[in-house]
């Protein structure tokens, strides 16, 4: 199930996924082409990460991200150049699916908090763009 995040672009949306409790605990499954909106190409997780310490802080204009909190919460900020909004992410099921060309930010992080992307390529350093006005700057030129 998508839900359209207000104020952010139609293709950054919050997705649920499909859980299957019992007595032997809680299992979470994310298919491709189904949840998650592309092949996962790369997985990463983000740990110990410092209570005042934010991570992302950049734009991809490559790849797209689908983002969880397995453990713990923290808040994203996601931008396109003309919207943007702020979730807290706080439930392993849901996460946010980040389309190339969106600013994003993770901030917030409680302690233990263990945070997965996926995304649909590989890392590629020359893809990113780290500045936030540069960003601004060139999506405009994108338009």
């Amino acid at each position: 199930m998508a839900i359209l995040l207000p104020d952010t672009t139609p293709d950054c949306r919050t997705v649920r996924l499909k859980t299957f409790p019992d007595e032997r605990g809680w299992l979470t499954c994310a298919d491709a082409y189904t949840d998650i909106p592309f092949p996962v190409k790369r997985l990463f997780w983000i740990y110990n990460v410092p209570e005042e310490a934010t991570r992302g802080g950049h734009a991809n204009w490559k790849c797209a991200e689908a983002i969880f909190p397995l453990k713990g919460s923290f808040d994203i900020y996601v931008d396109d150049g003309k919207h943007h909004a702020t979730l807290h992410m706080d439930q392993p099921d849901t996460g946010i699916i980040i389309p190339a060309g969106v600013w994003c930010l993770l901030s917030k992080f409680e302690e233990g908090t263990i945070c997965l992307v996926a995304s649909d390529e590989p890392y590629c350093q020359e893809a990113y763009v780290n500045d936030y006005q540069d960003f601004l700057e060139q999506t405009i030129c994108r338009q």
